[in-house]
């Protein structure tokens, strides 16, 4: 039997404890915190006992907006963060600092049309991923996909995550997606019950589809 590619499954805009233990059962690859005062889900309480109580497999990802670059080094270091996603309009000079301080970076990617791809190539070298996000001014958590035939305007040597707006329902369209740099997805507003409060029911049967059928 040959395993398909397996898909990377992120679960973003944790924040509740309790929610956190039953999400971290389902065994997503990533779990992502925001940082941003401007979200419902900003999850500046959190600490570090609670990252570190992820169970292994699970990588968790410091998600920041324009934050200055000591603090988001701070703050990543006391809470035990290794990989950063940036949401903001980090230049690739920063994203390469934060490389050489020992981070994994992503950076995210407002995409609108085929022209929000321009310039995307002045950071490859600089991040280990893109993160390709429904533009809005709200800097993601719009609940709205995209167009995903832009992808096909995508050509760089860097894998992406795809996010914005994925629900249940769109378990078949992914995995149809078949774009070579395509590595996972972002789930975040369209499983949740409120607010960072993530369904288990929910995540459960569209984590299950995008499993099974990649390794059936």
């Amino acid at each position: 039997m040959t395993m398909a590619k397996r898909l990377k499954i992120k679960i973003c805009g944790m924040k509740d404890p309790r929610n956190i233990r039953d999400v971290a059962r389902l065994a997503p690859d990533y779990m992502g915190f925001i940082f941003f005062d401007r979200s419902p889900r900003c999850c500046k309480g959190i600490d570090r006992v609670i990252i570190a109580s992820l169970p292994e497999g699970i990588t968790p990802v410091m998600v920041t907006v324009n934050m200055p670059f000591d603090e988001i080094v701070d703050k990543a270091v006391s809470l035990g963060f290794t990989v950063l996603q940036l949401h903001g309009d980090e230049s690739p000079e920063e994203c390469r600092r934060l490389r050489e301080n020992g981070f994994k970076v992503w950076k995210a990617i407002p995409v609108a049309s085929a022209d929000s791809f321009k310039g995307m190539e002045t950071y490859v070298g600089c991040v280990d991923k893109f993160l390709l996000d429904t533009s809005s001014s709200s800097r993601g958590g719009t609940g709205k996909k995209f167009d995903w035939k832009l992808l096909d305007s995508y050509d760089f040597p860097v894998d992406f995550m795809l996010s914005g707006g994925i629900g249940e329902e769109d378990a078949p369209l992914v995995l149809e997606l078949s774009h070579p740099r395509f590595s996972g997805i972002d789930i975040n507003s369209r499983f949740e019950t409120s607010p960072s409060v993530k369904d288990l029911g929910q995540l459960t049967r569209f984590i299950n589809t995008i499993r099974k059928k990649i390794y059936e």
